[in-house]
């Protein structure tokens, strides 16, 4: 079995109208959001997965709040251009791509493309997949490049659901 953890970037900043969007930085809530999520995700999963991120600022800065919280360095995080600006078989292709030897990975990126993705993956519906949001998809293969959009969704969650 092979797991994705699809996460989106943390809530980022339109504070900066001078910069790209690939270069928008997260704002004060993301970064707390990450962290909260990232804290809980920690205490669920053991070891940490395989993380690949977006290079965009706020899905890389994303990627390195879950590593810390994982207690990975953070050049064990993959970035990868393709990543940016995913389509739905984009997104498939890159996971095909993966070596075998990770069973578990998160992805850091962005929408549309992690909810197309998962909608495209399971029987449920999910409108949104928000700002720090993680879903967790199990696909019944035992090598990467066998996975197709077929999964079972084994959580889905995001920070509102851990404020008080």
């Amino acid at each position: 079995m092979k797991t994705v953890y699809l996460i989106r970037h943390a809530k980022s900043s339109w504070e900066y109208p001078h910069l790209e969007d690939r270069e928008r930085p997260l704002k004060g809530r993301g970064i707390r959001d990450a962290h909260l999520m990232a804290a809980w995700l920690a205490e669920e999963i053991y070891p940490a997965p395989f993380m690949v991120s977006s290079p965009a600022t706020r899905a890389l800065h994303t990627s390195m709040i879950f590593a810390r919280n994982f207690g990975q360095s953070l050049d064990s995080i993959l970035t990868d251009e393709a990543l940016y600006e995913v389509s739905v078989e984009g997104l498939r292709s890159f996971l095909r791509g993966l070596p075998d030897a990770e069973n578990n990975v998160m992805v850091f990126g962005h929408n549309p493309s992690h909810t197309l993705f998962l909608n495209r993956c399971v029987d449920q519906r999910i409108d949104n997949v928000p700002t720090a949001g993680v879903a967790c998809l199990r696909f019944e293969v035992s090598t990467w490049a066998d996975l197709d959009f077929d999964a079972e969704l084994l959580f889905f969650d995001f920070p509102k659901n851990h404020k008080s």
